[in-house]
């Protein structure tokens, strides 16, 4: 395998620059969906990775724009697939969504949400009602996310809201989620494109990557500062493009959605391209190695 570093805007061979940005990493903020495992399926070089992680006292975080499962549904899917997480080590669109409102909507209660029971479950635990599919049933703010049980109706409903000027906000900007299947699964972004078509407006605002605040999390509760932290995912406008906006390093893995090709045509520059998290394990043992 080829790795591939940038630093800056030029094309470097694994060299010392890549090695002087990789030896003080604490922590490691990890994209799931293409970039841990594909769909349902892990990828055999992820237990591996997680275990050397933790030989060698670097943290490990899971970040994803999949708003669809709650916290405990991802840490079920996780253990399934032999991954034991706790729930600080998860954070979802979803949750930064809940803490968006909470923060900057106070009085923000009720909600029409285009998401999963799942999902939807996840805001009423944290104290938010759902309003129903009714012309009367009036919400304080619309909430769109990755609904894989959307029914026309309720994307109607969703839009006539939108369209009444209601606050309204995305949960995550990804156009498809990745999947080891052969279907597209239409994601947020999709849908909220829809209901721009549909009424001419789009959201208020768009959380998840690559909104910097999904990180903001992980340097509080560790105490890093942004370089310290290697955000590390399959897709440039959201993974890399977080990292960019956060300070962070962004690494590109090539196991999920992106290409050499998209990256060659892409505005935003990865500071590190490995094929996959097997590929930066080694970069970084060599890069703890010369310390």
């Amino acid at each position: 395998m080829t790795a591939y570093a940038y630093i800056g805007s030029a094309k470097l061979d694994t060299t010392d620059e890549l090695y002087n940005c990789l030896k003080n990493i604490k922590h490691i903020a990890l994209d799931m969906d293409g970039t841990i495992y594909n769909g349902s399926t892990l990828f055999p070089f992820t237990i591996p990775f997680l275990a050397k992680l933790k030989e060698k006292g670097i943290g490990y975080s899971f970040l994803t724009n999949n708003p669809s499962k709650s916290t405990e549904d991802y840490l079920g899917h996780l253990t399934k697939m032999g991954i034991h997480a706790v729930k600080e080590e998860m954070y979802t669109s979803a949750q930064a969504t809940i803490e968006y409102i909470k923060t900057n909507m106070p009085k923000a209660k009720r909600l029409f949400i285009l998401g999963t029971p799942s999902m939807i479950s996840e805001f009423e635990r944290a104290g938010f009602e759902s309003t129903e599919d009714d012309e009367n049933d009036i919400p304080d703010v619309v909430v769109v996310g990755f609904d894989m049980t959307l029914s026309y109706a309720r994307l109607c409903r969703a839009s006539w809201w939108v369209a009444q000027k209601l606050p309204y906000i995305a949960t995550n900007p990804d156009r498809v989620c990745p999947t080891d299947k052969k279907i597209i699964l239409v994601d947020c972004g999709a849908i909220y494109t829809c209901i721009e078509y549909a009424t001419g407006r789009l959201p208020d605002r768009v959380i998840g990557k690559p909104n910097p605040g999904m990180l903001d999390g992980i340097l509080e509760r560790y105490k890093l500062d942004p370089s310290e932290v290697l955000m590390v995912g399959d897709r440039i406008y959201t993974d890399v493009k977080m990292a960019q906006n956060a300070g962070a390093v962004g690494v590109l893995v090539l196991s999920g959605e992106t290409t050499m090709d998209i990256v060659q045509d892409s505005d935003t520059v990865p500071d590190i391209i490995a094929e996959d998290l097997e590929e930066l394990q080694h970069m970084l043992i060599a890069a703890m190695s010369l310390t």
